[in-house]
Parts: structure tokens; sequence; C-alpha cells
């Protein structure tokens, strides 16, 4: 049985918070691990609908210095201070975010019982940046006004799962279960050898997720995500609004498509909407004549890679 892996929308709007959208939030369960993706202002009024626990959030991915993707993060640290937290929390992005960070330390921090780590990222380079048993992330450098990156959050292969049943046929004890877990045969003790195959079924296809948010196309990015189960693009504007897009650095809804086709993903997801839209129906028709299987982001989305 495949292990949960979830990604929420708390906000996809773009700078302008709408009646209907807020700022830029997501947040990603995987495993029971909880990982905040960009914090635009109103993140803890988004999050108390989500059921989850505050300080279950281990890392926080930043993507870049402008308003509408951190200005969630103030109150969201001074929260988890407030409820008690003590274990660190990890923050990555830019590094021009650090200033902006030992400035809310310095003011409105200083009394807090749990460590901030910031881990400063190349933006100009595609890199792991953080790994543990399950999962590995990645920097996808994009391409905006200031430095700017999205996050490629990938499983890590299970072990084998066993057959109980042909465990217990071959007496097999429990201080070889791992081993066999890890893939290995079996010798009875008449010297007969018991193909793995027989003893364990394949593990889980391992999931992944691309978040790419804000940026003009960056072909890069169909081979650093080649295969990618769902991917997050931005798609800022309608293709009558391009030059807008070009302005401002920003996708158009074709151009979003464009590259979750190219990079074969299975399913694209599509947000950052400008406030001029009211209805982002003309956005998904304009990504689904490029990309079919394209879905619009809205608050309280949940949806699994």
């Amino acid at each position: 049985m495949a292990q949960k892996f979830e990604i929420q929308i708390l906000g996809c709007g773009s700078a302008l918070p709408t009646r209907k959208h807020f700022p830029t939030c997501q947040v990603v369960n995987l495993r029971d691990k909880l990982i905040l993706i960009d914090c635009g202002e109103g993140a803890q009024l988004q999050w108390r609908y989500t059921g989850l626990n505050w300080q279950r959030i281990t890392h926080i991915l930043l993507s870049h210095a402008h308003g509408d993707h951190v200005f969630g993060l103030p109150g969201l640290l001074s929260t988890m201070g407030l409820l008690g937290r003590t274990q660190p929390l990890f923050i990555h992005g830019p590094s021009n975010l650090q200033t902006y960070l030992e400035f809310m330390k310095a003011h409105f921090f200083a009394d807090i019982d749990y460590e901030i780590q910031f881990h400063a990222i190349d933006t100009t380079q595609h890199a792991l940046i953080f790994q543990d048993r399950s999962m590995e992330i990645w920097s996808l450098p994009l391409k905006h006004r200031l430095p700017c990156c999205g996050y490629l959050i990938k499983e890590k292969p299970e072990q084998r799962h066993i057959r109980r049943e042909m465990i217990d046929f071959y007496g097999i004890p429990l201080w070889a279960i791992n081993n066999i877990k890890a893939g290995q045969d079996w010798t009875t003790a008449e010297g007969e050898i018991i193909p793995n195959n027989l003893l364990t079924t394949p593990p889980s296809p391992v999931r992944s997720y691309a978040y790419c948010s804000d940026t003009s196309p960056v072909m890069e990015l169909t081979k650093w995500c080649e295969g990618v189960d769902l991917m997050y693009h931005e798609a800022t504007y309608a293709e009558t609004e391009s030059s807008l897009a070009v302005k401002y650095s920003h996708s158009t809804t074709r151009q979003a498509a464009q590259i979750a086709k190219e990079a074969h993903a299975k399913r694209l997801l599509i947000g950052h909407y400008s406030s001029r839209y009211e209805n982002e129906n003309l956005l998904l028709q304009e990504a689904q004549e490029v990309f079919s299987d394209t879905i619009l982001a809205h608050e309280g989305l949940r949806i699994t890679p």
C-alpha cells in the first residue's frame, strides 16, 4: 500500500489577494512529514482549515523574496513559538531572504524556544538540497525578476513487500526478513535457494511533485522534471496578456502546458492567477488545448501525485 503523499493548496492567487484567492502557499504531506512551500499573506488562517498540526512542519521552502510568497511567514513563525515549538525548523530559499529572516528573529522572535536554520540556495543550479530516508528535495532554477527557484520533491524507493504466507511456508526466521526485503534470496537448511521474487512483491512506485512558480518559461524544466507525476506551474496570464507575462517574468497558460507536455508530466496543476480573472475556466481551457490533463488549483484542494 502506497504511503501518504498529498499536496494541499492554501493559496493560489498572485500578488493582489482577491475575495476568491489567497496568495501562494502549499503544504506537502509526505509520509506524515509536513513541508510548507511558500508562505503568502494569510497562510496561518488558511492552515486552520487543514486540520494539520503546525508543529509537524519540518521544512519551509521559499521560492523568492516577493511579498506574496513570504508575507505570511512572520505570523506563522510567531504562532509556532506561542504554541511551544521546540524542534528546529529548516527554511530554504534564495540567499537574499536571509536578511528578512534575521530581521524577524531580532525584532519578533528573540524569546522563541526553537531554532530557525536558514539554508541558502544557489538559484542558478539544479541541485539536491535535502534528503532523508524517505525523500529527496531538489532545487529548480527559475527565471523571474529576482533570484527564484522551484522545488522537485521525490520519494525514495521503499523496500520490497514481504509475502507473509511464503515466509511462513519456508519457516524463515525474523532476523532474515530485512535482508529479504532488501532483495536477497533465501537458502533453506537443505541448501535449496528460494528466489526473492517468490518471497516478496515489488515496492510501490515512487512518486514526484514539481513546484514551479514564479517564472518565465524555462525549457530546462522539461529535463529536470522528466516524467514527474504532478507538476504545479504558474499560469498567471491568458494568452491575450502574453505581453504582460514577458514584462513581469511570468508564464501564460499555454506556456505552462507546453512545459508539462514536453516534460512528459502525468498531470499539470496551474495557479498563481492574476486578479484580473474572475473565472479561471478560460485559463483551464487554454492549458487543456495543449496538455489535456490539466487541473485548476483552488484553496482547499487536496491532490496526490
